[in-house]
């Protein structure tokens, strides 16, 4: 009876190892395959732009009962609204209201106000919709009598115009995250595009005139394209077309700093309160919020409309840029003022219009099986670039398994069964070695 007890305990103990080993290896198989897929190269991809439900709502009740939403510090929409009954709407949807004196037609009423007087070089305005106000700003190079005239035009408007003014300069932050050079100045790739044959970098408009040529080398000997379909002022942006027609290998990535890139799967409008990153080669990764939407921007060179204003902070060398949030891309970085040591405002060009102008859509990474890829991944990539986020070679493959972040619990599965595995064994052994002797002493002399 005891050796049939022990047959079984050990017959328990090997199926309970070999199941553990079956698990381990599906739990390390399940790490490895979730990797995130291979973008799809030079497949056109648009993710619909996206709407939160703040957004939704403003565009159902219409401009005159509705000044804009936001974000709130919790992740909760809240909307702007101007009578009780698209209160109680807004509630309903599960959504937060906010009673406010002025449509959103009241606002860009003087936004168009503002935009039909003599334009002053080193201005901007915004749509605040927290504070229901639209914001006027003035920077340094502004004299203080065009900055009185401005004023009075406020004052005509209304109360719901706020003046400031701003330190710095509003100027075209040309030069460049990763850089792309050529003999109209330094600038930056944003993000890669195609329009189904061909594959662009998405960039911004004031970088370079149609026909630019650009080089990844200050000497000017690795030919990246050229530049064409370029809109500055009024917008700001441009494409450049691949010399080789394809973006190639990680296309979808963008540069974050020390070799690290974020996976870009979709495109989306920004929201007011939304936190975003910033990229660029000056002042590397930078995070801030989207403080307006719809600001205009009188710089030097001409006025641009329709910006994302944000309190991230940029400087030259981050022109071009991209902006995205949780992998979204949001905007491609356009001007503004200040740096990053004092900070200051900085304003981006809406992805989702640069698209629908160009015609071109955004190279995205591959949707696999209904599931978003990671939004972030190692690897050598940048802005627009063509290079790899990780190889699919021996070393890149060891390098996953062994990440214990990945397949850690898988492994350590697989050796405590290897454990008892061998523990059977060996015990089983000693238990036959007693039995031998146990049963053969009696004729040991």
């Amino acid at each position: 009876m005891r050796h049939a007890r022990r047959r079984v305990v050990r017959r328990v103990t090997q199926l309970a190892a070999v199941g553990g080993l079956l698990l381990g290896g599906t739990m390390v198989t399940s790490a490895v395959a979730s990797e995130p897929p291979d973008p799809s190269v030079g497949v056109p991809y648009s993710a619909k732009p996206g709407t939160g439900m703040g957004t939704d709502l403003v565009s159902r009740l219409g401009t005159s009962r509705t000044a804009g939403s936001w974000v709130d510090s919790s992740g909760r929409p809240v909307v702007a609204v101007t009578d009780e009954k698209a209160a109680a709407e807004v509630k309903r949807a599960g959504a937060q209201a906010k009673m406010v004196a002025h449509s959103m037609s009241d606002l860009k009423s003087a936004t168009s106000t503002l935009r039909s007087a003599p334009r002053v070089s080193g201005t901007s305005w915004s749509l605040d919709y927290q504070s229901n106000q639209v914001v006027v700003r003035g920077d340094s190079t502004v004299s203080s009598s065009d900055w009185s005239r401005m004023t009075e035009v406020a004052d005509g408007i209304g109360g719901f115009v706020r003046m400031e003014r701003t330190e710095g300069t509003f100027t075209t932050r040309i030069n460049g995250a990763e850089p792309i050079l050529s003999t109209a100045g330094r600038c930056s790739a944003g993000f890669n595009v195609t329009d189904g044959t061909t594959d662009y970098i998405l960039t911004a408009g004031h970088c370079g005139p149609d026909g630019s040529v650009w080089f990844s080398d200050d000497r000017g000997r690795d030919q990246v394209g050229t530049s064409l379909k370029g809109s500055f002022p009024g917008d700001d942006y441009s494409l450049v077309k691949y010399d080789s027609g394809r973006a190639g290998k990680g296309a979808e990535v963008v540069a974050v700093g020390e070799g690290e890139g974020v996976r870009i799967t979709g495109v989306a409008d920004a929201e007011v309160g939304e936190k975003i990153f910033r990229s660029g080669s000056t002042s590397g990764l930078r995070e801030g919020e989207v403080t307006a939407l719809n600001a205009t921007v009188n710089y030097p060179e001409g006025t641009v409309t329709g910006l994302i204003e944000t309190n991230v902070c940029a400087e030259p060398g981050d022109s071009g840029g991209p902006m995205f949030a949780d992998g979204i891309a949001l905007g491609v970085t356009s001007g503004g003022s200040g740096d990053c040591a004092a900070g200051g405002t900085t304003f981006f060009q809406p992805v989702t219009k640069a698209l629908t102008e160009l015609g071109v859509k955004l190279i995205v990474a591959k949707q696999a099986g209904g599931a978003a890829p990671a939004p972030s991944a190692s690897g050598a990539a940048s802005p627009g670039s063509s290079a790899p986020v990780t190889g699919e070679d021996v070393s890149g493959l060891l390098t996953r398994i062994t990440d214990p972040r990945n397949v850690g619990p898988g492994l350590l599965v697989i050796a405590g069964s290897l454990l008892a595995l061998v523990a059977t064994r060996w015990i089983r052994s000693e238990q036959d070695r007693k039995a031998y002797r146990q049963y053969y002493s009696a004729t040991w002399g």
